[in-house]
């Protein structure tokens, strides 16, 4: 055996004898009562079936952010163009023609230009751009990446937290902070969070509806951008009705959906020129009306006009927030897209390329409508020359067809991250990419989502309500956004009080003022997005509370290992027994299950974890990590680590070749070695465990876990759907939680 001294880094090990796994250092140790042995590791990540019982945790390295040579930023800033900045780029073809401002003047229109640039210079670039972008977790971005950058540095108890994975072997580790230096109010916002389960299952509530909220307006998006689009092909002919311009969009919507399976490299190179155009055409035009029509209209960036439009206007200057706040309608799936490409492409992409394009495109616009006020109900399209108009037109069509991507990449990015913290029916999760991790494509949530957009465009074939439902929601997910980056700088960042302030109270007025201003639009179609929110809400808290109810009861009903030593002294069937589980905290109840109905098991019994890492590729004498379980006679515990490259196929005899390998390098005596070399010979069975729950409480615990539970669990993916096991070799054992 390789002497431990060998390999004195720190990261995390096994605690064979309880069946566990501890955490310290940068490996694995695998113990037994007379020898020990080092195995190199370079992550352990959860799998996509646990949530109380896996540990997710990774080598500090990690968690520092990935580097990239400055030609591959600047390629993925370039792709960003077509895949995060399309509803965000698009959105001065609407602004101005929401308004609905009557008796325009001057001062109307310097004001509300004005307000259109504080809004993208505030909320997009010093927010998002400069802030909230730096709060990632490990290069994911969204509400999901905000909660699980938070549970890596608080320690949440709570049996419905979605990250509730941390064990008490963990606490001292590296990976996660225990330091209390800092403010008394942050050591005391820490400890409130770690002792209060209520405000643990509210903030947990709070990303769950933030997260939904996004996937609601990834499906909202394309039906809203299609239509739009194509409604201005209506001017051609008066023949043309909005039944043909609803048949167009379905074809478009249709097309765009299967189009997404070819991934985000080669949605980005098709759709990367056309924004690229759209943002180059949209600067000259707009330089080119504001030397034609109105050359000082950038003296509007002057705040003081805002106060003097806000002054005068009064109730009308407040209605006219939810037209103005179109203007950053996108800005979100900046942060939700950020795993797709990185933190430093999608900055540069935003301040060089995006802000000054659409600035000067509002100043274009307002330059043109302080000459001609009566053309605000078709402000984007009147004002460009006649020459370039029809040029202008398919362009912008293009454009508008582009910007749908952005969300639904997002709502990719955002039910990964969903799958793997266990708060959501495990789906595929296709990588389409093996140079970026995030690059992903789910065939399942992509075909629901355009379900629902084909459903939006016929219910309400391109109408006011559909339109006002846009951009609704997104200002409740940039509240929840600005109250989970102050947790953030309060309790990671450890960021000066003041700084924090400055952050929290100014964010929040301003996102309260647009929210307060946008709830006038929830009668008149705004409730969309709230609806399809709920769905996604449902499907979420009820595989959420059936997964903590069954972690619970496995949790309470681990076999301890002389109960298993007991079990096993009965007679031993030759062979090699794979039995796979997901609880990698001690032995699962399911095993004692199979042994009760089965009277026997194999003379070698290996009870094995899957896990899939964030990583391209686990080299194979790192893959598997196998430690003998105690006293146990011929019973192994074994970590098995796949990168999401990695092709998990388990058919053949390599694999068993290599697991024998493995075992015999743990034995302890010729004799074990040879016992091992003959349950080899006389073959093996995998032992796959399917669990059913049952509840027999209330009629609320009933209705979660007997219906709405069991039905996502009967229609998701199996935890082991990605592993490749021969099918004539393999046992599915059941068995029946009653909570």
């Amino acid at each position: 055996m390789e002497d431990a001294k060998s390999n004195n880094s720190s990261g995390k090990k096994y605690d064979v004898e309880n069946g566990s796994i501890i955490g310290d250092s940068n490996r694995v140790e695998i113990c037994n009562s007379s020898s020990r042995r080092i195995v190199p590791e370079p992550v352990v990540a959860p799998s996509m079936e646990t949530n109380m019982n896996i540990i997710q945790t990774y080598q500090l390295p990690l968690t520092k952010a990935k580097k990239y040579p400055a030609v591959q930023t600047l390629l993925l800033a370039y792709q960003s163009l077509g895949v995060v900045y399309g509803d965000l780029g698009t959105s001065p073809v609407n602004v101005f023609s929401s308004t609905r401002l009557a008796n325009l003047t001057e001062d109307d229109l310097l004001g509300t230009f004005s307000l259109i640039f504080w809004t993208l210079t505030l909320l997009v670039l010093v927010k998002y751009v400069f802030i909230v972008l730096h709060a990632n977790d490990h290069g994911e971005g969204g509400t999901f990446a905000l909660y699980s950058y938070l549970c890596r540095h608080i320690n949440f108890r709570s049996k419905l937290t979605i990250h509730n994975v941390r064990m008490e072997s963990v606490e001292g580790m590296a990976y996660y902070s225990q330091a209390e230096s800092g403010s008394p109010l942050r050591s005391k916002t820490k400890k409130f969070l770690e002792r209060s389960c209520a405000a643990q299952n509210f903030l947990t509530f709070v990303v769950l509806l933030g997260t939904c909220m996004v996937i609601g307006d990834g499906a909202l998006t394309p039906a809203t951008c299609v239509l739009s689009a194509l409604q201005g092909i209506q001017s051609l002919s008066p023949k043309i009705t909005q039944d043909h311009v609803v048949f167009m969009s379905l074809i478009m919507l249709i097309a765009l959906f299967t189009f997404q399976r070819c991934g985000t490299s080669k949605v980005s190179f098709c759709f990367t020129p056309i924004m690229l155009l759209w943002f180059a055409t949209n600067v000259s035009v707009g330089i080119y009306n504001i030397s034609k029509y109105y050359p000082s209209v950038l003296k509007a960036l002057s705040p003081h006009y805002i106060v003097k439009f806000v002054s005068r206007n009064g109730k009308t200057a407040w209605n006219l927030l939810g037209a103005v706040f179109l203007s950053i309608t996108g800005a979100e799936a900046m942060f939700a897209d950020l795993g797709h490409f990185n933190k430093r492409a999608i900055q540069l992409a935003f301040s060089f390329v995006v802000y000054p394009s659409l600035v000067l495109s509002y100043a274009g616009e307002t330059a043109y409508l302080v000459r001609y006020p009566e053309n605000i109900n078709n402000a984007y399209y009147s004002s460009l020359p006649k020459s370039v108009y029809w040029p202008m037109f398919v362009i912008s069509t293009l454009a508008a067809i582009v910007a749908s991507q952005s969300m639904i990449s997002a709502s990719f990015s955002i039910v990964k991250q969903s799958v793997a913290l266990g708060c959501f029916p495990r789906v595929n999760i296709i990588h389409t990419s093996s140079k970026h991790e995030g690059q992903i494509y789910s065939p399942e949530i992509n075909y629901i989502l355009m379900i629902l957009c084909v459903t939006l465009v016929l219910g309400f074939k391109g109408g006011v309500e559909l339109a006002n439902a846009y951009g609704v929601v997104v200002i409740w997910v940039m509240i929840i956004t600005t109250f989970l980056t102050t947790l953030v700088m309060l309790l990671i960042w450890k960021a000066n009080m003041i700084l924090i302030l400055g952050f929290f109270f100014p964010y929040t007025i301003i996102e309260g003022c647009f929210m307060t201003s946008l709830l006038n639009k929830i009668p008149q179609g705004g409730w969309v997005p709230f609806a399809i929110s709920a769905f996604f809400l449902t499907i979420m808290l009820s595989w959420t509370y059936g997964r903590s109810k069954k972690n619970e009861y496995e949790a309470d009903r681990k076999m301890s290992l002389p109960e298993l030593n007991q079990m096993l002294s009965s007679y031993r069937a030759p062979g090699i027994c794979f039995f796979f589980t997901d609880l990698v905290n001690g032995i699962p109840p399911i095993i004692r299950h199979y042994i009760q109905h089965t009277n026997s098991v194999r003379d070698i019994m290996v009870i094995v974890t899957v896990t899939t890492l964030p990583i391209k590729t686990v080299l194979l004498q790192e893959r598997f990590n196998v430690g003998k379980l105690g006293s146990v006679e011929g019973v192994y515990r074994c970590l098995i680590q796949f990168g999401y490259k990695d092709s998990q196929s388990m058919e053949g005899d390599d694999f068993v070749t290599l697991m024998i390998t493995k075992l015999q390098e743990q034995a302890e005596s010729t004799t074990e070695k040879q016992k091992i070399d003959t349950a080899a010979d006389r073959g093996t069975v995998f032992v796959l465990g399917r669990t059913i729950l049952k509840s027999n409480k209330g009629w609320f615990a009933r209705f979660t876990i007997d219906y709405l539970y069991r039905f996502l669990q009967n229609n998701s993916r199996p935890a082991i759907s990605m592993l490749q096991i021969p099918p004539d070799k393999t046992i599915q054992v059941g068995m029946l939680y009653e909570i």
